[in-house]
Parts: structure tokens; sequence; C-alpha cells
């Protein structure tokens, strides 16, 4: 496997972080990009400490059209599009302007950067390779969590499109989906319902959706040790062949596969 440049969004904190880290480690030329100031300078700390000078780190608020316009002056060989949040609660009840909110943040700016580097990489006759951050949501739909896991099924189908186009240039597309690691993302987002139901006005009632929740993020499945997925990104993402849709661990991948299964003989 050759060096390659990668560029990362999202790598302020959790699994993309770690990655970033550890391909940098691997000899790989990372641009590390995070939302907001302050993990920048932390980020770029740690890649001081550790004696990474092949570890840059920049400024990407997807939101923001001057960072968006930077960033895709970039000359890379992997665009890996991490950068995402969810928001959690009902479906049937969650306010529309959150749930538009989700997919500009998880749909359509990863689509705006990808087309962007896509009509680069074909105007100079390079290929080239997307990496999306998907989920095991993105292949299932648990309640509670349906806007966020949305915008990854699109995401999934986004991305198989975008295969099919591209392959005749050369360019890859894969899709990395992560089970319930314990990263804190899942943590927070649970949280982020409990800002809008009220046990007054909605019918879904915050302490029993909170019971539940907290169920679920305390079961093993919920729970899991991050460093299994960060170590399989840091394989997945630079690397010239593998599997299109790369779902971890195993279990969720089982698991994932049944749940599909039954959803063809499920009645009302």
């Amino acid at each position: 496997m050759t060096t390659k440049t990668i560029l990362i969004t999202g790598a302020g904190s959790g699994f993309a972080e770690a990655a970033a880290i550890g391909m940098a480690q691997a000899g790989h030329n990372i641009i590390a990009t995070a939302q907001i100031s302050p993990q920048v300078a932390a980020l770029r700390e740690k890649a001081a400490t550790l004696g990474l000078d092949n570890l840059r780190v920049e400024k990407l608020d997807l939101t923001d059209p001057y960072d968006m316009a930077f960033i895709e002056k970039l000359d890379v060989d992997v665009l890996w599009n991490n950068a995402g949040y969810g928001e959690s609660g009902p479906v049937s009840e969650i306010p529309l302007d959150l749930v538009r909110k989700n997919y500009e943040i998880n749909v359509f700016k990863p689509l705006e950067l990808t087309q962007a580097f896509i009509r680069k990489w074909i105007d100079q006759g390079r290929k080239g390779k997307i990496v999306f951050t998907s989920s095991m949501g993105g292949l299932f739909t648990p309640a509670g969590w349906g806007t966020y896991v949305s915008t990854k099924h699109a995401l999934e189908s986004i991305a198989e499109a975008i295969a099919q186009e591209v392959a005749p240039f050369g360019i890859k597309v894969q899709t990395i989906n992560p089970g319930a690691y314990y990263t804190g993302f899942n943590e927070t987002m649970a949280d982020t319902a409990f800002r809008w139901l009220d046990a007054d006005k909605n019918f879904t009632k915050p302490a029993e959706l909170r019971a539940t929740f907290d169920a679920l993020l305390a079961s093993p499945m919920g729970h899991m040790d991050a460093q299994e997925m960060i170590d399989r990104m840091i394989a997945i993402v630079p690397a010239d062949a593998g599997k299109f849709r790369n779902v971890s661990p195993k279990a969720v991948e089982d698991m994932l596969k049944e749940s599909q299964a039954a959803a063809w003989n499920a009645e009302i």
C-alpha cells in the first residue's frame, strides 16, 4: 500500500481523532479537520507531542462556506467523510427544523464536499477514494433514533450510487458502519430529545424514553470498546482494495442481516 494523503472531516474527537493519529503513525499524510478552534488546537498539540509532522490539523465547520472553499482546494488521495451529529427522539413528534439540520450536516454537506473532490479528480485524470462513516443504524431503525439513522440510510444509498457512477474513472467508494461503540457520541445524542420533549405536550413521555435509552446504552452491545473499530478504520481508509460495506463487530453484522431478513416477514 502506497502512502496516501487523507482528508478527514470531524476528526476533533472520537473514532476519527484516534484513527488520524494511527494512520499518521503508519506513515500516511493526514489532514484532520475539526469543527471548532479548541478541537483544532488540542489535536495540533497532540500531533506535536507525538512528533507527527505528517498530521496537519485544520478547522472545518461544514456550514461555513469559507471553511468549505478552503478545504476543497486541497490535494488529497482519500476523502473520509466522518463528520456528523445525531438528533434522538420520536420521529412522529420531533420538530422538523431539527430533522432538516441533521440532514444538512450528515447528508447534504458531505455530498457537497464529495462532489467537489470527485470533480477535481476527474478533471485532473486522477484516481481517488471516498469513505463515508455510516453506522449500524444505516441498515436498521431502532425506535427513538429514527432521525439520525435515517440520515445514515440516506448516506448508504448515496454511497452506493456514487460507487457505480465513478467506477469508470477509477474512483472507489466505501462505507464504514460502526456498532454502538463507547465514544460518547451515542450518549450525548440520547440527550438531545430532552431539549424539546414535554411530558405535558408530547405523547412520548420523557421518563419512559430516558429509561429505554439508559437500558440500551448500559447493555454490553451498547458499550463496546472503541479500539476495535479504530483499528479497523486505520486499516480500511487508506487501503487500495476492500469491501464496499464494512460493519464492525461481526456480532453486529450478523444482527443486521437477521434484522433485514425479518423485515420481509414483518406484519402490521
